[in-house]
């Protein structure tokens, strides 16, 4: 039977693909092809097929896979009736939910009655920054409240 696949080349890091028709007790990469129909790249997502020749191969039982199905629909080929559409609903079967994180139960976190010591001793306004400064009405209120306090 022939398949209609995708065959990788280009450097590595940079993929290109060829569009080949291929037997299919054979691997993409192994180099045995019956013809080459187009190629895609994925970095400008420019594709260039020859459509009769793909629409030959169709004719005469060649099966496309799930991305050249895709490929094909969007560049307006005729698909035949047997043709198999890959599914837009794929949902991935998640194996051993219960070891995901979101499904643990929460560990008990220890609270020790000691506090943390500090380790470096600086003056109260080394502590504030700049961006911390009281506003100027704030600085008032405590004038007026330093006032009050002297007075009695």
């Amino acid at each position: 039977m022939l398949a209609i696949r995708m065959q990788r080349t280009g450097r590595k890091g940079h993929a290109m693909f060829r569009v080949v028709v291929q037997d299919s007790r054979f691997t993409p990469t192994s180099g045995r092809i019956v013809a080459n129909v187009g190629s895609y790249d994925p970095h400008s997502k420019a594709v260039a097929i020859n459509k009769d020749k793909i629409v030959y191969y169709l004719d005469h039982g060649a099966q496309p896979s799930d991305r050249v199905v895709k490929m094909l629909t969007s560049e307006g080929v005729k698909l035949p009736d047997w043709v198999e559409k890959p599914s837009k609903d794929k949902k991935r079967v998640i194996r051993n939910v219960e070891k995901l994180r979101r499904n643990r139960p929460e560990e008990p976190v220890e609270k020790s009655d000691e506090k943390p010591a500090e380790t470096t001793a600086e003056p109260e306004e080394a502590k504030t920054s700049s961006a911390e400064e009281p506003t100027a009405p704030a600085l008032e209120a405590s004038d007026t409240e330093d006032e009050a306090t002297k007075e009695s």
